[in-house]
């Protein structure tokens, strides 16, 4: 399915897998670095609680040695002796700087809980919070113990106090003991968040690592495969294989590139193929001319030598056919043969004298005088003429209505053709056959159709049907000239005749083309040769 898709979307696939992937990594990279950041923000909150606990441990203890060091005025007070008063507001202020380094040790913990309490990835602090309510009561019991300022003297309120600092003491001894249980229990929390950490990222690595394998594979065969056979392809065409066509599969505009240029080499072997068969065409047109050009100087020095002893026959046998009337009697057999034969030998002399004179007019190289004639109605008259013509009856012409088709020709010249190509045709139909004709302008050309249903031609007939003396007519008739003067008369008016046959018994079809506009700078040598 995906090689169906336009490009531009599988390179909007491939961007999207490639995002992907590098949001993946990403993910994996920053899900790290956070997880460390905070172990290392939790520890850093929490590490600080340790000195605070410490340190109210020891002012606890500092405050039991201070309360010990009231036993040695109760021990005068006790024997009798006096206590200097200012030895007592010593001991008393003693102590009391004591309780309230220990009250402030105590603040600053509870600062501290405070603000560990926004993260418990080590654990909760509800433990530390109770040890610290408790201990702060101990610290107010401690502190009303020790309102009056006589209580250095009174036995019970100091071992009252003695009491209750043992007790704070087991307090303030726990709280350390709190975190490290707490940091202990994080130990193993984060150990088990290392192994998972460590087996996704692996996941996402190996997922990470098919999805680009994956995004190289699709960006090979989308990119750079087509690609590669592209300009294979189009190196081997450049190298003249023009039967080469480059196969694609992907289905998407490099396949559509690849058609265009398999349609490209298609159309330009055409080309040249047709090329190659226009200048063969060309080639054989130029022989043919001069073929015909050499037959019309040999044909016109042949009948200038042949006309001469014609014409002496012909008046040599008119003479002796008078003679022959004056000096025998008419109802003589002898002299009935004898003028039969001269008559006959007047006769086939005229004829081979009108072969000459076509000969002559063959190899002529006059001047076209050309003037604007409707093609149409020239072929409307000589139409007309040949339906009256018995020897066609039961054959059909027919000439295709149509508009004036305008030309600059030379008018009995261009009826000869026509009367040539009509005659032919005729002589080529069975009995109930038809010619049909048609008059047309098309792309600057007049072009003048002729087809018919006889007999047909063979591949050797058509090339060799416009030159001199070849004829294939029936019975031998015809002298071979009609169609080699009608390709010169058409080559004269810068025209083109062309000949085409399905085969033999398929009919034939002849196609004159003439230039509707005249070329100029020919016409003006032309009539300056005149």
């Amino acid at each position: 399915m995906l090689s169906t898709w336009p490009i531009r979307s599988k390179l909007l696939a491939g961007l999207v897998l490639l995002l992907v992937i590098v949001g993946l990594l990403s993910w994996g990279g920053l899900h790290g670095l956070y997880s460390y950041r905070s172990l290392v923000r939790s520890l850093s909150r929490r590490v600080p609680e340790l000195p605070l606990a410490n340190r109210f441990s020891q002012d606890v203890s500092d405050l039991r040695i201070a309360l010990s060091e009231t036993q040695a005025p109760r021990e005068l007070e006790l024997s009798g002796a006096d206590v200097s008063p200012f030895a007592l507001h010593l001991v008393r202020e003693e102590f009391r700087l004591k309780l309230d380094m220990a009250r402030d040790t105590l603040r600053q913990y509870q600062h501290q809980l405070e603000d560990n309490s926004e993260d418990d990835r080590i654990g909760d602090s509800r433990r530390e919070w109770l040890a610290v309510k408790a201990i702060d009561e101990s610290l107010a019991r401690v502190a009303q113990l020790k309102e009056d300022e006589g209580w250095l003297l009174d036995e019970i309120r100091v071992g009252r106090l003695g009491t209750e600092l043992e007790y704070l003491q087991g307090l303030a001894a726990e709280l350390p003991n709190y975190l490290y249980e707490n940091i202990s229990a994080f130990k193993e929390e984060a150990r088990h968040q290392y192994r998972t950490l460590l087996v996704l990222t692996w996941i996402t690595s190996a997922f990470t690592v098919s999805m680009f394998a994956l995004f190289v594979k699709m960006f090979y065969q989308w990119i750079f495969r087509p690609l590669r056979v592209l300009i294979k392809g189009s190196r081997r065409v450049a190298g003249g294989q023009f039967q080469y066509r480059i196969h694609l599969d992907t289905h998407d505009e490099m396949s559509e590139l690849a058609t265009a240029m398999n349609d490209m080499t298609s159309r330009f072997q055409d080309i040249r193929d047709d090329l190659d068969r226009q200048v063969q065409e060309r080639t054989k047109q130029v022989v043919r001319s001069e073929q015909l050009a050499s037959v019309g100087f040999l044909a016109a020095g042949v009948a200038h030598e042949i006309n001469n002893p014609l014409a002496a026959i012909a008046m040599c046998a008119e003479s002796l056919e008078d003679r022959l009337g004056e000096a025998a009697p008419a109802d003589d057999k002898a002299t009935a043969v004898v003028r039969n034969y001269l008559q006959m030998i007047q006769t086939e002399a005229f004829r081979c004298k009108g072969i000459t004179e076509k000969l002559l007019d063959f190899s002529r190289i006059g001047d076209v005088h050309l003037q604007n004639t409707d093609l149409q109605q020239l072929v409307q008259d000589v139409t007309d003429m040949i339906r009256h013509m018995g020897k066609y009856d039961g054959k059909h012409l027919e000439l295709a209505p149509g508009p004036p088709v305008i030309a600059p020709v030379n008018a009995q010249q261009i009826k000869q053709v026509v009367l040539n190509l009509v005659v032919n045709g005729l002589d080529a139909l069975e009995p109930g056959g038809s010619v049909q004709i048609a008059v047309e302008a098309r792309e600057g050309e007049a072009v003048l159709s002729l087809v018919d249903d006889g007999c047909g031609m063979t591949a050797d007939v058509l090339e060799h049907l416009f030159e001199p003396f070849f004829t294939r007519r029936r019975g031998g008739q015809g002298t071979g000239l009609g169609l080699s003067i009608a390709y010169r008369i058409v080559a004269d008016h810068d025209g083109a005749i062309e000949a085409s046959s399905a085969g033999p018994g398929r009919g034939s079809r002849f196609r004159v083309r003439l230039p509707l506009v005249q070329n100029q700078k020919e016409t003006n040598h032309r009539y300056q040769a005149a």
